[in-house]
């Protein structure tokens, strides 16, 4: 079989750059989490949420949207997402590192509580499932406006049992609103597994509000990457919302505080990491000949490097200063008269 006859990505109008370029955020993000793991062990941070085994849907789904055009609502895990829609390693560094420099909250907010004014992230908070109903809200702005964009926010199978998330299909759905539902199936909330706590399908939800619900392989890049923009597409022409469900795995414990033994098995573990999406991938751009065992060794140590003067930064630059402690809860004078 040649080369050519692989290259699915062609077929959704995506360039060999663009693979390359999916990948490597792949390959930033898991970094990333192997290196914040390590860092809560040495206890250096104080704690962190893994995003490992959901790295392939969250880029998929950033490179069928518009960076600083599209609203984004992500949840905790989505550390894959906002690196493809523009956040840096440096920056998510200084986050976890809880820095003056972090961009989501200036050191504030716990880790994965993603904010962005430049790239049009909406500020995350803790209570599970809120920015559902954020962006519905935020979707419902931009039909009033008028504006060409969408909303697009992600949550758990768990928190999909909240009531903010039907409240905020029902919403969307009467009014028709350009808003992306993605849930992560990642089929743990918590200790809790998906078939104890989930009736049916979290896509099949959207039945019940009159807009499509669709379920796809989370670890399949190019049907995550179709089905988001095919969404996008449908919120554009003023046809409403669209549920997508993606299938994963949580491959690490639910953060830094949880024992995953307790609730699952390691051989579980162990045979889904062989179905993880990041190395289906990369063997899938080593099939169709856009990238060597050399390529990817080098693409790598970049990456390596990156993440590398990332940490050496964050953990050196300055904590936020005590006497700002209450800026930005309450309303403030004009500080430059």
């Amino acid at each position: 079989m040649q080369p050519h006859r692989f290259k699915r990505h062609r077929q959704y109008g995506l360039s060999d750059e663009q693979a390359i370029g999916m990948y490597t955020y792949m390959l930033l993000a898991r970094k990333f989490d192997e290196r914040t793991l390590t860092l809560q062990r040495a206890g250096k941070i104080a704690f962190h949420v893994s995003g490992i085994g959901q790295e392939t849907a969250q880029v998929a789904a950033a490179y069928a949207l518009r960076k600083r055009h599209d609203w984004f609502l992500p949840y905790y895990r989505d550390y894959a997402f906002v690196l493809a829609i523009g956040m840096t390693s440096r920056e998510l560094m200084l986050s976890v590192f809880a820095k003056a420099e972090d961009p989501n909250s200036g050191g504030r907010q716990m880790p994965g509580h993603f904010g962005c004014k430049r790239l049009n992230i909406v500020s995350g908070s803790s209570p599970v499932s809120t920015q559902v109903a954020h962006a519905a809200g935020v979707a419902f702005s931009m039909k009033r406006k008028g504006d060409d964009r969408v909303a697009f926010v992600t949550f758990g199978e768990g928190a999909s049992n909240q009531g903010d998330v039907h409240e905020s299909f029902n919403f969307a759905a009467i009014h028709k609103l350009p808003v992306i539902f993605m849930c992560e199936n990642n089929q743990y909330a918590i200790s809790i597994p998906a078939h104890k706590q989930v009736a049916g399908s979290v896509a099949g939800r959207a039945a019940g509000y009159g807009f499509p619900g669709v379920r796809v392989d989370g670890n399949d890049v190019f049907e995550v990457y179709r089905t988001v923009k095919d969404a996008a597409a449908r919120a554009l022409r003023g046809d409403g919302p669209t549920l997508i469900e993606t299938m994963l795995y949580r491959l690490s414990p639910h953060s830094t505080a949880d024992d995953d033994m307790l609730y699952r098995t390691k051989e579980e573990v162990d045979y889904h990491k062989l179905k993880d999406g990041v190395l289906q991938y990369r063997r899938y751009l080593l099939d169709c000949g856009i990238l060597t065992d050399e390529e990817d060794e080098a693409l790598t140590a970049m990456v390596m490097r990156e993440i590398d003067e990332a940490t050496a930064y964050a953990d050196q630059a300055a904590y936020p200063a005590q006497e700002d402690t209450l800026r930005h809860v309450y309303a403030e004078e004009n500080r430059s008269g």
